[in-house]
């Protein structure tokens, strides 16, 4: 009888292993190129963006934690530890995809150029700590549901520069909440929040919304009453009249990323 077993289980072997699901290549960029900037790179706006078509992400006179923030949506209280020279020294990086994708699956791709090319090692972290909670407000959403293809562009881009005391206009196309939760969290934009934001709204889908506020630029100078006076609400009731979102301080489950080890990598 274990002879027999044996047999059967020997011949069914081919079998096996034809059926057995093979693990997913990870996505990766067909080309890509990573390089130093040029000096002059050190006095001008650097940038990474999604190039149109869907195939190509670029990242010009980039700092790589700039790349990781910007890859991994995180703010500056989520990415801790790192060398120095990541804040500092500046790359320009090119992906090129075999096809179009999407952006979160270019994202991935930009992620995994990282691993490889810059050797970064991340370990992943979920803490309980302060944070904004974004919730719908009573009224419910006010965002209108998309269910348009993906563009292939910038979720949420300005549409109107500020011109004291006209406020700026932002336009949302096609935008998911962790997406707009990472947008308000910047420290770069004039919303004044410059900490993680918890999504609690249960809204799954892809949503438009135009969002005018004033800016909130009293951090940025010496003297904050020296900061020009716009027309409009904040960004806390904009949110609220203009999208039905609520945003209030709390604690929440906060994800964050710790750089255990990155390399700086030889150009080509």
């Amino acid at each position: 009888m274990r002879l027999r077993i044996v047999i059967l289980v020997a011949c069914l072997a081919p079998f096996l292993q034809a059926q057995t699901p093979q693990a997913a290549a990870p996505l990766t960029f067909e080309v890509a190129t990573v390089k130093k900037s040029a000096p002059a790179a050190a006095n001008q706006p650097g940038g990474i963006r999604p190039l149109p078509g869907g195939e190509t992400y670029v990242a010009t006179g980039v700092p790589l934690r700039l790349m990781i923030k910007l890859m991994y949506r995180l703010t500056d209280e989520q990415l801790v530890g790192g060398p120095d020279w990541i804040n500092t020294e500046l790359w320009d990086v090119r992906g090129k995809a075999e096809r179009p994708s999407s952006l979160v699956d270019l994202r991935v791709m930009f992620q995994n150029l990282m691993a490889d090319r810059f050797k970064l090692k991340m370990r992943h972290e979920t803490r309980m700590q302060s944070a904004f909670i974004l919730t719908v407000d009573k009224s419910g959403s006010k965002m209108k549901l998309n269910t348009s293809p993906e563009p292939f562009d910038v979720p949420i881009k300005l549409t109107r520069q500020p011109a004291p005391p006209t406020s700026p206009q932002f336009t949302g196309t096609r935008v998911p909440m962790y997406f707009l939760c990472w947008w308000l969290a910047q420290g770069g934009l004039p919303t004044g929040i410059n900490h993680p934001i918890v999504d609690k709204t249960g809204l799954t889908g892809f949503y438009d919304f135009t969002l005018e506020f004033a800016p909130d630029l009293s951090g940025r100078r010496a003297n904050p009453n020296e900061a020009p006076n716009f027309d409009g609400p904040d960004i806390f009731a904009a949110l609220r009249q203009q999208l039905g979102l609520k945003l209030e301080s709390g604690k929440g489950p906060v994800e964050v990323f710790v750089i255990e080890s990155a390399e700086r990598p030889a150009d080509n």
